[in-house]
């Protein structure tokens, strides 16, 4: 689940800033990007979470390790790139 909410909000950054280099009002992208964004990260700490309940301890030291860098880095991108059309915008009326 984790990886089609994070497909969809990759789309959703691109249609952002897709609709901002159009000129377009692309405030509702940026809002789906972000929140996209949150429920993937929601859905990878449900995975994690049924691995406790289950006590799969191989996969989570094989797995959480590299993917919680990978989260951060991602979520990071995530809202830079999604408000990057705010600060491009306010850069332009100075």
């Amino acid at each position: 689940m984790w990886i089609i909410l994070g497909v969809i909000a990759i789309t959703a950054t691109f249609i952002n800033l897709y609709l901002y280099k159009a000129g377009k009002d692309y405030k509702l992208a940026m809002a789906m990007g972000l929140s996209f964004t949150a429920l993937t990260l929601c859905a990878e700490y449900s995975l994690v979470s049924r691995w406790v309940k289950v006590e799969d301890w191989a996969a989570l030291a094989d797995v959480v390790p590299g993917m919680e860098r990978a989260l951060w880095f991602l979520t990071v991108v995530s809202i830079l790139l999604n408000i990057a059309p705010i600060f491009l915008e306010l850069r332009r009326k100075k």
